[in-house]
């Protein structure tokens, strides 16, 4: 497995991720998550439509809860052609009961806890903690990475501007 350092840091400290690093213009490698219902949920599940991509590494930490709520909040403007995901590697049924008591219903959460299947594959999966590093990723219509963001400090938010923008664009 591919390691790169000094990309990340969390308070400071540098992490190792491990994967694949992706870039803009790859075609995106489908993977396998779980939903709160324990259901898979694969990328290609989603195909034809612009999948946006929330990385958290957890929602029981401020940052990551209020990147899911502004990530929910700015999907209720989606059109029909876009899918939000979300993805962390809390378990299912967490995630199923925070989204509940918090009203998140435009996100799907999802979770990569089992084999950090999509961790390895984009390259977000922190060795050291066994944890996702924050991050955005956006793949259009026809399965081409068109952003994609490591969020260089993992206590800080990514950078949501940017990426609604390129969403609206893709649409």
């Amino acid at each position: 497995m591919k390691e790169y350092k000094n990309k990340v840091t969390f308070f400071k400290n540098p992490v190792t991720l491990v994967g694949n690093e992706v870039k803009v213009g790859d075609s995106a490698v489908d993977f396998t998550v779980l939903a709160p219902d324990l259901k898979e949920v694969k990328l290609s599940d989603y195909r034809g439509k612009v999948v946006v991509i929330a990385v958290f590494p957890s929602v029981d930490t401020g940052v990551c809860a209020l990147q899911l709520t502004r990530f929910n909040k700015e999907a209720a403007s989606f059109s029909d052609d876009v899918q939000l995901l979300s993805i962390s590697v809390d378990l299912p049924f967490a995630l199923g009961r925070y989204c509940a008591d918090k009203g998140i219903k435009n996100a799907l959460t999802t979770s990569d806890h089992r084999e950090l299947d999509f961790g390895h594959k984009y390259g977000f999966a922190i060795k050291e903690l066994r944890l996702l590093a924050r991050g955005t990723v956006i793949i259009d219509k026809n399965g081409i990475i068109k952003y994609v963001e490591y969020v260089p400090e993992i206590s800080e938010h990514p950078n949501y501007e940017k990426a609604l923008e390129l969403i609206k664009e893709l649409v």
